[in-house]
């Protein structure tokens, strides 16, 4: 979050971010499923076929970050970008991996709607159809601790676009900190404005633009890359 300021910085730190926030798709379908509720317990079932369906796309991508950082430590990932990419009108343009690979940084912000349940992804919860499917049940502190848990998932998920993608804490006068939060604020304003602007796609669709869709696009952003950095290197 800044210079010296993490709880940890293991050598294999964004493996460890990917196993631990993987773990919410089972609080999603045992809530569901302790609903004793079918509506409760489809959008369960939903939920989690839409965290596999997005879940490989996103981890994939993260993977093409890697290989141009070279490695797996979030530190060092962050470090990398720190570098200039090139320079126009005396503007340097820093080697945020959003500038260097942009289609990733696009693949990786659509998977993470996904992962997060935003629009057009919000399908598990679908109030116009299953009747906010895994919640219905759920009312006074169990609600608020549903939602508390799903918008600590979007800030998550803003933390590690803002850690991959935008450089982490870098940014001109204002300290690390300061930068690292208004980037985890700005991914979180997109999502809101996708919630808001973006129509909900059928289970069918959703299911479909993740496998045949994401899914090969993130492979072939994979294997571009290698080919790129291999090239290079």
């Amino acid at each position: 979050m800044g210079n010296g300021i993490h709880l940890a910085d293991p050598e294999t730190g964004l493996v460890y971010v990917f196993a631990v926030s993987s773990l919410a798709s089972l609080g999603l379908v045992t809530a569901g499923y302790a609903s004793n509720n079918k509506y409760s317990l489809l959008g369960g079932l939903r939920s989690v076929a839409q965290n596999l369906a997005y879940e490989i796309p996103l981890v994939l991508t993260a993977a093409s970050v890697v290989l141009f950082a070279g490695t797996l430590q979030l530190s060092e990932i962050v470090a990398a970008q720190t570098e200039p990419l090139f320079t126009i009108v005396g503007i340097t343009i820093p080697a945020w991996y959003a500038f260097v690979n942009p289609f990733a940084f696009v693949l990786f912000l659509a998977a993470n709607l996904a992962e997060v349940g935003r629009n057009p992804f919000d399908i598990p919860e679908a109030p116009t159809e299953i009747i906010a499917g895994y919640q219905t049940e759920y009312s006074s502190v169990y609600f608020v601790l549903m939602y508390l848990g799903e918008f600590l998932h979007i800030f998550l998920g803003g933390a590690i676009i803002a850690t991959l993608f935008l450089g982490g804490p870098a940014g001109p006068v204002l300290p690390g900190i300061v930068w690292f939060i208004i980037k985890i604020w700005a991914v979180f304003l997109f999502t809101q404005w996708a919630r808001s602007a973006v129509p909900r796609v059928r289970i069918d669709q959703l299911i479909e633009i993740g496998w045949k869709g994401m899914l090969v696009l993130a492979f072939a952003n994979l294997v571009l890359t290698a080919i790129i950095v291999g090239l290079i290197a």
